[in-house]
């Protein structure tokens, strides 16, 4: 059936979360963690997806739609009290990483524990064997990677014949990544009377095919446009040398302040983090070919501070959401505009200001240009070299660099490519930054790099 008219909502300080029918005793989870009022698109969401209906909600990333939905899915699952049963969740949201399955875990888990519900988590790069033990526990709400929840429904060890709620949550990406095929045979086997609530940043062709497909008479809330950027974030095109692109990231990355930097692969993503940490910036890495011990381990430690540096890439990033990041650099400029309003999306979170990096080398001039003309944001363009003082505006502070050895594993020709790194191609001198201390041993940071071995696994399982 034909979607609703779109809601465009705009403000939301007019709302408390008594006024939208949160119960109290979410209400007091949420003052305890310090949300004291919903934001637009949870005071758009909230009231339709608590009365029952199926809710398309686009906005983009950073807007507070994990609390849209997970205050939506707990209350009506407490007010309905239907008795757990083993293998059949009563509510299935479905998310496109890991990382994203396992910050929604975090934020519903207290919230879910005010209400007496059980929530787990299903994705793949893990033993499957305890995931089939909390299935048969029996779970009220299953977060999960299409692939392996995929896996276990064939296996029997999962019905979704129970959920009463689904909630697809990033849909674009999961189309991107090629899950709509599973998502759909997942969805099939969801009751046709359940609620449904779709969350995307766009609503490409293969998001409408869904919302076609499984949402009945959706209510539209659009909180903001697909391109729109944040008021803010700041957003710069640094235009280097490709010789002086390395010292420039370590001046960047160095300053005290939380920062991802972003590569386009996964061997990129490794590489880098390895060589700022051996420059002496207290940096991990993020991406697909890490063991999941690896990658929640490297997460925790950029979310507890253990590090300021998070070296990722795009797929693997999709699931930090994590507040207080100061700066985004894109240390390769993304294939295209909507990989960069989500790289971007990283900062400048629930309302802080943020700053947004793109690194340019004369041969990507045209492609950055491109970029930020389809992604709809108006860059300051400076051409600098190590040094310049702009670095310390993007990224403020005294820089503290400690250097690491280089691994074992590196050979020669990488250990002066490290060396020949840690250098401006100014006359062959240090670059200006400031060491405040030096030692031989390995910090944490390091150790996070050096435990963090790469494993085959599937991101979206």
């Amino acid at each position: 059936m034909a979607a609703r008219r779109p809601r465009q909502t705009t403000s939301s300080n007019y709302l408390a979360f008594a006024d939208l029918g949160v119960p109290d005793a979410l209400i007091r989870v949420l003052a305890a963690a310090g949300v004291e009022r919903p934001f637009p698109i949870q005071a758009a969401t909230l009231p339709d997806a608590l009365a029952g209906l199926d809710v398309l909600g686009r906005g983009r990333t950073g807007s507070g739609k994990t609390y849209a939905f997970v205050l939506a899915v707990l209350t009506r699952l407490a007010a309905t009290a239907t008795p757990r049963r083993a293998g059949r969740p009563r509510a299935l949201i479905l998310v496109p990483t890991r990382e994203l399955a396992t910050q929604i875990d975090s934020v519903m888990a207290p919230l879910a524990q005010a209400l007496s519900l059980r929530v787990m988590t299903i994705f793949g790069g893990v033993a499957a064997r305890p995931q089939i033990a909390g299935l048969r526990a029996g779970v009220d709400v299953l977060v999960a990677c299409p692939g392996r929840l995929a896996d276990h429904v064939e296996a029997g060890n999962a019905y979704l014949d129970a959920v009463e709620i689904t909630v697809l949550d990033e849909a674009d990406h999961m189309a991107d990544l090629g899950f709509l095929p599973t998502v759909r045979r997942l969805l099939e086997q969801t009751p046709r009377g359940g609620q449904r609530l779709l969350f995307s940043a766009t609503l490409d062709a293969g998001v409408d095919v869904l919302v076609r497909r499984f949402l009945t008479d959706p209510v539209v809330h659009s909180v903001d446009s697909a391109l729109s950027p944040v008021a803010a974030m700041a957003h710069h095109v640094l235009h280097v040398h490709a010789d002086d692109r390395f010292a420039v990231l370590v001046e960047l990355t160095a300053a005290p302040g939380r920062t991802v930097v972003f590569t386009r692969t996964k061997r990129g993503a490794k590489t880098l983090a390895r060589r700022l940490v051996a420059a002496g910036v207290a940096a991990v890495e993020l991406h697909g070919n890490l063991a999941q011990a690896a990658r929640t381990r490297n997460l925790r430690a950029f979310s507890d501070g253990e590090v300021h540096t998070l070296v990722a890439t795009d797929i693997a990033a999709r699931g930090i959401h994590i507040d207080d990041v100061a700066l985004v650099v894109h240390a390769d400029p993304p294939v295209e505009h909507k990989a960069y309003l989500h790289r971007s999306g990283r900062t400048a979170r629930a309302g802080a200001a943020g700053t947004v990096v793109t690194l340019m080398t004369d041969g990507q001039v045209p492609e950055v240009q491109e970029l930020t003309r389809k992604a709809g944001i108006t860059a300051t363009t400076t051409r600098l070299r190590p040094g310049d003082a702009l670095l310390r505006e993007l990224a403020p502070g005294e820089r503290a660099l400690v250097p690491q050895p280089v691994p074992r594993s590196a050979g020669p020709r990488h250990e002066a490519q490290l060396a020949h790194d840690g250098r401006s191609r100014r006359g062959g001198k240090p670059a200006p930054m400031t060491s405040t201390r030096s030692a031989p041993a390995r910090s944490s940071a390091a150790a996070f790099s050096a435990r963090a071995r790469p494993g085959a696994r599937r991101g979206g399982r």
